[in-house]
């Protein structure tokens, strides 16, 4: 608990700082519709879902809030907030995973038991043209899981109004069926303007998911 209460006021001091920088602080709003909810392999509901979000940042600190409801009730729904640092190439997030309906009345537990919160510590670096991720859940997840992440850009496959990037990610714990590490995420990531599409290969799970997005 005490070192839940040093992230809290660690995330709280980001927020303090970025809004005591206000020349360079700008104010983002913004929306994605996709087709299906689907988070590092794992399906988190059978809906089309809304996925808003909310950004302050300045030159190096983000602090932030990000939102996916489902709009028909059928898919989990999940309302985050997260302060990230950038230096460079390199950046460190803490995130809060809030899942609103594990908790009609325990928003301030923070306990390993039950997931109402998930408390997420997670570093990433640009490495040339490619792109890692690690992640780990430091509280809220009795399984204290691990991701690990790595993403390429495909020029062949590329063009001026096309990206298309090849992601790999592998993870223990929430992230598999039976909480050893495995590959979960083996993706094709393909964004035009204000749309994007994935084709998602969970080889641990054997199950492939297509979505579609657009963000306004």
């Amino acid at each position: 608990m005490r070192f839940l209460t040093r992230s809290i006021l660690t995330l709280a001091g980001l927020i303090t700082f970025a809004a005591s920088v206000p020349a360079t602080a700008e104010v983002g709003i913004g929306a994605d519709v996709v087709s299906r909810y689907i988070f590092r392999g794992t399906d988190f509901g059978n809906a089309v879902t809304v996925q808003p979000g909310l950004t302050y940042s300045t030159d190096a600190f983000e602090i932030g809030a990000w939102s996916s409801w489902a709009i028909d009730g059928g898919g989990a729904n999940e309302n985050d907030i997260y302060a990230s640092f950038s230096a460079g190439p390199v950046g460190i997030t803490i995130t809060d995973y809030f899942f609103p309906a594990a908790a009609p009345a325990d928003f301030f537990s923070f306990s390993d038991g039950d997931a109402v919160h998930i408390l997420e510590a997670a570093a990433s670096a640009e490495l040339g043209i490619a792109s890692v991720l690690g992640a780990f859940n430091f509280s809220g997840d009795p399984e204290n899981s691990f991701w690990v992440q790595a993403s390429l850009p495909l020029e062949a496959l590329s063009s001026d109004d096309v990206e298309v990037v090849l992601t790999v990610g592998a993870g223990n714990g929430v992230y598999t069926t039976d909480t050893d590490p495995n590959l979960v995420q083996v993706s094709l990531d393909v964004s035009s303007g204000d749309y994007f599409s994935q084709f998602i290969l969970n080889p641990e799970a054997e199950i492939t998911f297509l979505v579609f997005g657009a963000s306004f």
